[in-house]
């Protein structure tokens, strides 16, 4: 029976033959592929949105797309669901390339049923994501729905955890990248939390549980969508998103460069590429770079910029928890995962948000073969009441559990200062790291010469007849003791102590002998990491 509507057509419309069956296929599926009317496409480009197959198409390589049941249509009856069946259900689901490599997708439409989820559309979503951890391909999900379709009720909530279990199945196996385009509130917000990645655009993308009502009504509070849950929010306050873009253009070729950096999955390791900046280049810039003074602020992302290809990276979650950077990079063409201390933000210390930061990241880069490497500039933890009380015990505890189960190649370099409890967390030798190299100008100790001076020699600066004279020149004692450049390489907790100006090219030697690296973690169900 031809179909070219919402409900049933003339049955005396049939055609008779085979070329008219196809003409009346081609014909529903220009209906799919136009959309319920231009009236709602250009609602949608009127809020500055794109249309779900725009957004594909911009994500995609040109022509590559296949898309799977297309003509699906909900079953649903009631509150006039049975009048409006349009093709697709809400949600565009199929696979394409990106640079060539497969690349699996969903997209909400949220010109039907204002992309809301009900049973018919989250069974293909379901579909898509089994294919993905099937086919060992990346799945990335359009999101620009207004959760579930109140209309079905438990039916469509039940959807949500389907997804939900696959997200979590596919994590560590395949890369999961969440791109908010529209609302995402209730419920539904958790599936971009379980997935590797999330990708936001300002004004026209906002996550939250509960929104600006609901708060209003409970707390009393007034706070608009986006000061509640938009994508600056989430970049700078939150942490939930990783990205922030101006534009869906921006946000969409941004995930196509960080794809371009992903393996395929947990199998594989990430696509290598030529490089035509030499491996031996030295970086004489670097000894002007970072002050011999441990008290200077600098930015440790010119050192990255000096270190990797072409000075090219891909910062993660760039405006959160800025006192610690992590990025992808490549060194000789070989993608890696970067985790540095920045000097110029909170002296580069670790605290709750920067442990819980890096160690997703250290974690993300396990999981899918991508070496890390660690640059060292660390005072210590930051100290305080609320870091204390907030738990800076447990968070810590997270970045250590993740460096401690990490197995891909690990190598640390330590630039200047490294006091404490966190030069052993932030990949010490004694915690696993394959390779650990200094610089001339690191200090490697339990605390600053100062402070240590202050606690060693207590009594005899309160003695001294110049207690100012006296502390000074136990500070001095001290550094010359147990604070020079070769004390950790001389008991053989760092391997070398090199010229910064090679330190690429010390980088890449070694991760090239560290290619083919193997260790086996002990038989378990799976781990307990601190929460």
């Amino acid at each position: 029976m031809t179909v070219l509507d919402d409900t049933a057509s003339n049955p005396g419309d049939e055609p008779t033959d085979a070329r008219g069956r196809v003409a009346e296929l081609h014909a529903i599926r220009e209906q799919a592929l136009a959309g319920p009317s231009e009236k709602a496409t250009e609602a949608q480009h009127a809020k500055g949105k794109l249309t779900a197959r725009e957004r594909i198409a911009l994500l995609l390589d040109e022509g590559s797309f296949n898309e799977v049941e297309q003509l699906r249509r909900h079953r649903a009856v009631g509150f006039g669901l049975e009048a409006k069946k349009p093709f697709t259900d809400g949600v565009i689901t199929g696979w394409g390339t990106v640079e060539g490599r497969t690349v699996f997708v969903y997209a909400h439409d949220f010109r039907i049923f204002g992309g809301a989820l009900g049973e018919a559309h989250a069974t293909k979503i379901h579909k898509i994501m089994d294919m993905a951890i099937a086919a060992g391909a990346p799945l990335v999900s359009l999101n620009d729905g207004a959760g579930a379709r109140i209309q079905e009720g438990v039916s469509a909530l039940a959807g949500y955890g389907g997804i939900f279990q696959r997200n979590t199945r596919a994590s560590g196996v395949i890369p999961q990248i969440s791109v908010m385009l529209g609302p995402c509130a209730g419920g539904a917000a958790y599936s971009p939390a379980l997935t590797d990645f999330v990708f936001m655009v300002r004004e026209t993308s906002q996550m939250f549980i509960t929104g600006p009502d609901v708060v209003k009504a409970v707390t009393g509070e007034e706070i608009t969508q986006n000061g509640l849950g938009g994508a600056d929010v989430h970049a700078e306050t939150s942490g939930v998103s990783h990205f922030a873009y101006d534009d869906e253009e921006t946000c969409i070729a941004e995930v196509r460069y960080l794809l371009s950096m992903l393996p395929q999955n947990n199998r594989e390791n990430p696509p290598t590429v030529a490089s035509d900046d030499p491996a031996d280049r030295r970086s004489e810039v670097l000894l002007d770079l970072v002050p011999a003074d441990g008290n200077r602020p600098y930015d440790m992302t010119k050192v990255i910029e000096e270190l990797v290809d072409d000075g090219d990276y891909l910062e993660i979650h760039e405006r959160w928890a800025r006192n610690i950077i992590c990025a992808l990079a490549r060194l000789d063409g070989q993608v890696v995962g970067i985790v540095a201390n920045q000097p110029q933000s909170l002296a580069g210390v670790l605290d709750i948000e920067a442990s819980e930061k890096a160690a997703r990241f250290v974690q993300m880069c396990d999981a899918f073969n991508i070496p890390i490497v660690t640059l060292l500039d660390v005072p210590g933890f930051l100290p305080g009441v609320d870091q204390e009380h907030g738990g800076i015990i447990r968070h810590g505890a997270k970045l250590l559990y993740a460096y401690c189960n990490a197995t891909v190649p690990r190598i640390s370099l330590i630039l200047r200062k490294a006091y404490g409890g966190a030069y052993i967390v932030m990949d010490s030798q004694s915690i696993g790291a394959d390779l650990t190299y200094a610089w001339p100008t690191n200090e490697i100790a339990v605390m600053g010469a100062e402070g240590a001076a202050n606690v060693i020699f207590r009594r005899q600066i309160a003695d001294a007849e110049d207690p100012e004279a006296m502390r000074a020149r136990m500070v001095k004692e001290y550094k010359s003791e147990l604070m020079h450049p070769y004390y950790a390489a001389e008991r053989g907790l760092v391997d070398d102590v090199i010229d910064p100006a090679e330190t690429r090219e010390v980088l890449i030697k070694s991760l090239a002998m560290l290619r083919t690296k193997h260790a086996d973690l002990p038989s378990r169900k799976h781990g307990n990491p601190p929460q």
